[in-house]
């Protein structure tokens, strides 16, 4: 059947669809289609795209992730249990550490041995110019190091994520670089580093497989040059104990789309006489916010809203531009992208306790934001090898807030419970067909697509996942999946009629996800996607 094909035969299913609990017959004529194409397959959409970030920073670790073992809130060894449930729910393929900007001045020394004894020192994060907070002798100014290295592997294996571990160009030596893999993941009893490991708690070894080298290398993490970034690389990379493991090593890729950083850094790595191949330089990270620091996360207007989902969507563009310059270089394309820090960023003043720094409320905007983020990541299966929200908790894009006992799930954590069928399934080419959405932002014209999305199969299952990004249009929509018999389908949507919406301690579940009415006929599944919402269809395969 071709495109013109589907579109017609489309336009003639008209169906009765319930919305909000009442029946109102639709028009002959959809306002959306969706192709799907399952003879199209992307490649495997790795579950490591659905991973997380945990620094050290504000309230993310400490009142977040880590409250103590003798803390009166329920833990597990010392990490919050409310949280560790819900994240096993998700499945969390990777979660990376200790950093962000704090990679590169955290010594991983410090975090290991008796807690009683490790040294406490100023936090990267909260150097105060202005000497405010300096008096507030809190874990987030000055940095205990009870949350280490063990600590963040217990977190991990409970969580079922697969630890990615950031290290310290920018102020350690390379040789501590190796001294840390060495502690991870050599064999019990091998080494004198191993059995201080055994004595930490662990006599197996860690089996740290993902080593970020450095952190934006082009700001906090050094402000160096691209070609004397490069040449660190090398030192840092060059020969690191393996112990029988495929090292996964991650170089520190441009700041959004800086195409400069990239062609620069490849050239010195892959050509000239001292072309570097090494087999473990896997991925090429990169940071994508969508910054509107002047915007409150809770106060905008519909223009502000859609011009944060435009910047978020700005990835499709990264992504592509990205993976033609390494191209040029990586010819066989070994090197994967690892967009390792996205999210939408706002301005301060919505944090649930002042100790958060860069926290902020999370609404159903940041949950469409990450959404067509994830779709995006699910549509280029062959380009990204991993990717994690920033960050996991009490920070910018959370999954959850959380003070002293007081803990929630932000819209993002729905966001990530709808998405999870996509990991280590097949995704297949969708071709989504809807008008686009215009609006005003600075007093210019701008425009939006109106819906987009991903689909992928995993056995006789297929999933289709969409955003409507329209906050004053449902959209009654046709899916086709072509050549496929559809047995049964079921659909769930995250909206509110209040984009603004957002959960919170006394009112935890205002945006949640509720059930949508989907119906077939013949291949073609129809149902009506609320304004402003993420859909996940569910199709069981005849």
């Amino acid at each position: 059947m071709e495109r013109r094909q589907f579109l017609t035969r489309s336009a003639m299913a008209g169906a009765v669809l319930a919305v909000g609990g009442s029946k109102r017959l639709m028009s002959q004529t959809p306002d959306a289609f969706v192709e799907i194409l399952p003879e199209e397959q992307l490649g495997t959409i790795a579950p490591e795209i659905y991973g997380h970030f945990t620094e050290h920073i504000g309230g993310v670790i400490y009142d977040g992730v880590w409250v103590g073992e003798k803390s009166k809130i329920r833990n597990y060894g010392g990490l919050r249990a409310e949280m560790v449930d819900a994240l096993k729910k998700i499945h969390p393929a990777i979660m990376r550490w200790p950093g962000g900007c704090e990679a590169d001045s955290y010594n991983w020394r410090d975090g290991i041995g008796p807690r009683a004894n490790r040294p406490v020192h100023t936090n990267f994060w909260e150097v105060d110019r202005d000497a405010k907070r300096l008096n507030e002798k809190g874990k987030q100014i000055f940095e205990t190091n009870e949350f280490g290295t063990n600590e963040f592997m217990n977190f991990c294996k409970m969580t079922g994520a697969e630890p990615y571990i950031a290290a310290n160009v920018r102020s350690l030596p390379a040789l501590e670089f190796d001294n840390w893999v060495e502690y991870c993941n050599s064999p019990q009893g091998s080494t004198t580093l191993a059995r201080m490991r055994e004595a930490d708690g662990s006599r197996d070894p860690y089996k740290v497989r993902y080593w970020g080298v450095g952190n934006e290398s082009w700001g906090c993490g050094g402000f160096f040059r691209p070609e004397d970034y490069a040449s660190e690389f090398r030192r840092f990379a060059t020969w690191i104990p393996q112990f029988g493991l495929d090292l996964e090593l991650v170089a520190s890729g441009p700041n959004g789309n800086d195409i400069d950083w990239t062609h620069r850094f490849f050239e010195q790595i892959y050509t000239g006489d001292h072309a570097y191949h090494n087999a473990q330089f896997t991925g090429w990270s990169v940071h994508h916010y969508a910054s509107t620091r002047r915007v409150d996360a809770l106060q905008f207007e519909p223009g502000e809203y859609y011009d944060i989902l435009s910047q978020c969507a700005f990835i499709d563009t990264i992504i592509a531009d990205q993976w033609s310059v390494m191209g040029q270089y990586d010819k066989q394309h070994h090197v994967k992208l690892v967009v390792d820090e996205y999210g939408p960023w706002y301005r301060e003043g919505t944090e649930v306790d002042i100790t958060h720094l860069f926290g902020q409320q999370v609404t159903l905007r940041d949950a469409l934001a990450t959404a067509l983020s994830l779709d995006a990541f699910n549509r280029n299966p062959d380009k990204v090898g991993v990717a994690t929200n920033a960050q996991l908790v009490n920070n910018i894009n959370a999954l959850f807030l959380t003070h002293e006992e007081k803990f929630v799930k932000t819209p993002n954590y729905y966001i990530f419970d709808m998405y999870q069928n996509h990991q280590g399934a097949q995704a297949m080419r969708a071709e989504f067909s809807a008008p686009s959405v215009h609006y005003s932002y600075k007093e210019k014209q701008q425009r939006l697509w109106g819906l987009n999305g991903s689909a992928s199969r995993k056995g006789n299952v297929v999933t289709v996942t969409m955003v409507n990004s329209d906050l004053a249009a449902p959209k009654q929509t046709h899916v086709a999946l072509r050549g496929l018999n559809l047995k049964s389908a079921t659909a769930v949507t995250l909206t509110n009629p209040d984009v603004h919406s957002h959960n919170t301690w006394d009112q935890p579940n205002t945006v949640t996800p509720v059930a949508l009415k989907v119906d077939i006929s013949g291949p073609v599944l129809n149902l009506t996607l609320p304004a402003a919402s993420v859909t996940k269809i569910e199709v069981t395969l005849g």
